[in-house]
């Protein structure tokens, strides 16, 4: 049985949803998203509440029921609050300048990378003298934001033993230990 397929989605006030057969559209302040899903499910609104029911107790239809109800809460909080996500580039001489929606990345290579941000995404580059540089990112698609996010970290994943990189905000990242001498007698 799945448990998060079960629970409804609550619908904030300014929120309003479209329902077709294998879509929603959903309206709010920060935008508007649309979500596909199987014909054989169905969304119902009730009483400022979205519920997700699934046709049959088949496995398959079991598995894509807590996906559907997570993607669509997902668009819910999109566009009623929006997400963000920041990265922070650690290293010496590590830089990034945002011109229109791209992005000039200085990462420590013998060229700039140059790295084009989707419209639908709000960025904003922060440079303070004395802490590595972040990029902010901004907007209402939970998967787009993630998606950009793991590109830009895969231009320069951290390394281990000095920690430099491109990295989030609160990441952890575990550090080996680097050469040991070896003690002569």
């Amino acid at each position: 049985m799945s448990r998060i397929g079960l629970s409804p989605i609550e619908l904030p006030k300014e929120v309003s949803v479209i329902i077709k057969t294998s879509s929603i559209n959903i309206k709010g302040a920060k935008g508007e998203i649309t979500q596909d899903f199987d014909p054989e499910f169905s969304v119902k609104e009730k009483d400022n509440m979205l519920i997700v029911s699934r046709p049959s107790e088949q496995k398959r239809h079991k598995s894509l029921h807590g996906l559907y109800r997570s993607l669509i809460n997902n668009c819910v909080i999109g566009v009623s609050k929006g997400y963000e996500l920041k990265l922070e580039l650690i290293g010496v001489g590590y830089k990034v300048s945002l011109q229109d929606n791209i992005l000039n990345l200085s990462l420590g290579y013998s060229h700039n990378i140059y790295f084009e941000i989707p419209r639908e995404l709000n960025v904003n580059v922060e440079s303070i003298k004395g802490q590595p540089p972040k990029i902010k990112l901004f907007g209402i698609d939970k998967q787009l934001i993630g998606q950009i996010a793991a590109k830009i970290k895969s231009l320069r994943p951290v390394e281990p033993y000095k920690g430099k990189g491109i990295k989030f905000v609160g990441e952890h990242v575990r550090r080996k230990v680097g050469k040991a001498v070896a003690a002569t007698t």
